[in-house]
């Protein structure tokens, strides 16, 4: 069984999902892919990882990097939970690109390649935003590149993150005629 709650961010309404192992998930209302994994029977109801969770978002909106650790329960695939455990080792404040993500992976399945674009649906798909940190992941260029809550809360995410005052998003050129 999940269970839900709100929280009302400076970017709108949040909503937080968890079961009894850990949280399940954390989306922006009206993000694409909106409580994609979230079982359909689910209970509104406060419990001691949402006061958590609450708590670690309300540091991080404050501008400080949330010390908290937070029980965190991955319910994607095999290959987009290790998608999802590698965007928790982005440092607070840093980028990494697809591309570096999906040689890191494919380092430790001991391949010599895996495809960025396969971490691209991954990262697209992750069910618990902000705190599994999506937004920090560009293109290989350094362009930001789409993010499931809006372009908008990628640059605000960013921004709120020491040393991303200067962002701004510049659309790739077109190359149709």
């Amino acid at each position: 069984m999940q269970y839900t709650s709100k929280y009302r961010s400076p970017l709108g309404g949040i909503v937080l999902a968890a079961d009894e192992i850990g949280l399940t998930g954390l989306w922006f209302e009206g993000q694409k892919y909106f409580a994609l994994r979230l079982d359909k029977e689910n209970e509104e109801k406060e419990l001691p990882i949402f006061g958590q969770a609450k708590k670690w978002l309300d540091i991080y909106f404050s501008g400080d990097e949330p010390n908290l650790k937070l029980p965190l329960h991955f319910t994607g695939s095999p290959f987009q939970n290790d998608v999802w455990e590698i965007l928790c080792q982005i440092p607070y404040g840093q980028t990494a690109t697809y591309g570096a993500i999906a040689g890191q992976l494919a380092r430790r399945k001991g391949l010599t390649r895996m495809s960025a674009q396969a971490v691209g649906g991954a990262v697209a798909r992750n069910q618990i935003s902000v705190i599994v940190p999506c937004h920090r992941v560009v293109g290989g260029d350094g362009s930001l590149t789409g993010y499931a809550g809006g372009i908008d809360k990628k640059i605000a995410l960013l921004r709120l993150e020491k040393g991303y005052r200067d962002i701004f998003f510049v659309p790739k050129k077109s190359t149709a005629p």
